[in-house]
């Protein structure tokens, strides 16, 4: 089967399509005919070694996908020609992966499969962050950063689903759009050197009650100037290239917490089923809508990849394999 692999050494350099056997199934096993591989940053991270996961090399790049069952284990809900999304450790940018079937997602009725490709990394991680790591209340504020981005979008809408005032950031302001368009209050840019300043100003000089932040560096730092008191800081990511050295300070004056976001299917299996459950719950009254922002031709993952890390994607971005249209 063909794939995308990273090879004996770090970086895109040595990033290459090739041929792979068919992954054989285990017990725990779907055997997954791809149809679209959907790109995260931390696919970036890895391809350099950079990420918490670091595979045995050569290994097939890819996290999160969305396919047609071909064999499932005994004994299953699901049968071969049903439609799943999942996340896999890696090996999701190849003609067929494997899908351990406790990390499969049915595709929500009135979603196309390049939707659901977007639920099991964005969606749950924004769903673990607010609800779990955030317990968020309605009528909270929400300042959500990257809102532009698939975790970002994400977030905006689970928030306001939850019944929370959201305010969403982005690197210029013609990126808050889709933001706004799914039910955002406000959209600041932190291109501005005083962006916090107006979240305070929108918020009364109150600030913030849950930070979501997926970009790290200057502005993670600078989310404590515009954190309330007893607020949330939800650190899901570096996509700036920049861990944030946090003011201690901040914390303290605020009575303020960091939160670091992470969830692993081993350690976090109930929980997870639950907030896979709120979130086929959204998707089901029409709460979510996931935003393709492009799908790249299977030979266009280096394009791809660049985007991402360019910040020139909104929504999520997908790789297609095969049929899928």
């Amino acid at each position: 089967m063909k794939a995308w692999i990273s090879g004996e050494a770090s970086g895109m350099a040595h990033v290459a399509p090739g041929e792979r056997a068919m992954p054989e199934p285990g017990a725990r096993d779907l055997l997954v005919r791809v149809l679209y591989g959907a790109l995260n940053f931390s696919d970036v991270l890895m391809i350099e070694d950079g990420y918490q996961v670091r595979p045995p090399r050569p290994f097939v790049l890819g996290q999160e996908l969305v396919g047609v069952v071909e064999q499932a284990p005994a004994g299953s809900v699901l049968r071969p020609g049903d439609t799943v999304a999942g996340k896999v450790d890696w090996g999701a940018f190849a003609e067929y992966a494997l899908l351990r079937e406790d990390m499969a997602i049915p595709v929500p009725a009135g979603f196309s499969p390049a939707q659901a490709a977007a639920l099991p990394v964005s969606y749950l991680t924004a769903m673990v962050a607010l609800v779990t790591c955030g317990e968020l209340k309605a009528g909270e504020t929400v300042l959500v950063h990257a809102a532009a981005g698939a975790v970002g979008l994400a977030s905006v809408e689970i928030a306001v689903a939850m019944g929370a005032r959201v305010i969403a950031t982005a690197g210029a302001v013609a990126r808050l759009a889709p933001a706004l368009a799914r039910g955002a209050a406000h959209g600041v840019s932190y291109g501005d050197p005083d962006w916090y300043g107006q979240v305070k100003d929108l918020t009364g000089g109150q600030g913030a009650d849950v930070i979501v932040d997926p970009v790290g560096g200057q502005v993670g730092e600078d989310s404590l100037r515009c954190i309330a008191r007893d607020g949330r800081l939800l650190i899901v990511g570096f996509a700036s290239g920049r861990m944030p050295r946090l003011a201690a300070n901040r914390l303290l004056l605020k009575r303020a917490s960091a939160r670091g976001v992470y969830w692993n299917h081993d350690r976090d299996g109930p929980m997870l089923a639950e907030m896979t459950r709120r979130i086929s719950d959204l998707a089901a009254r029409g709460a979510i809508s996931p935003l393709i922002g492009e799908t790249y031709p299977f030979a266009d993952l280096p394009r791809a990849l660049a985007d991402l890390a360019g910040r020139k994607v909104t929504g999520k971005a997908l790789l297609r394999m095969g049929e899928a249209q």
